[in-house]
């Protein structure tokens, strides 16, 4: 598995890219696959966000945006990695 290079200079331009690219795994239509995101503290403080979306039969795909990184992980619904994206440009760290 290869890491990718993006850009993604906005909240906006993070979460579309994320939402795509977890629907596209599982051939799911990102209008109609709830994703649902979660801030992640270390030390008590912000320091990425995580992501996943729900399809038919209980499926819950995942994606880690760890923004000290600037990196994405993505994990199918059994836990197993099967992508990762390195940012070149990334969002600023949201406050909790």
């Amino acid at each position: 598995m290869e890491a990718s290079v993006v850009a993604l200079p906005t909240p906006e331009s993070l979460k579309r890219f994320v939402r795509d690219l977890l629907c596209s795994h599982d051939r799911l239509d990102p209008a109609q696959t709830p994703m649902y995101q979660a801030t992640l503290q270390r030390h008590g403080r912000p320091c990425g966000l995580m992501f996943h979306v729900e399809g038919p039969r209980l499926l819950k795909t995942s994606a880690v945006w760890a923004g000290d990184e600037h990196r994405i992980l993505f994990y199918d619904s059994v836990g197993t990695k099967f992508s990762e994206v390195k940012l070149s440009e990334g969002p600023e760290i949201p406050q909790a």
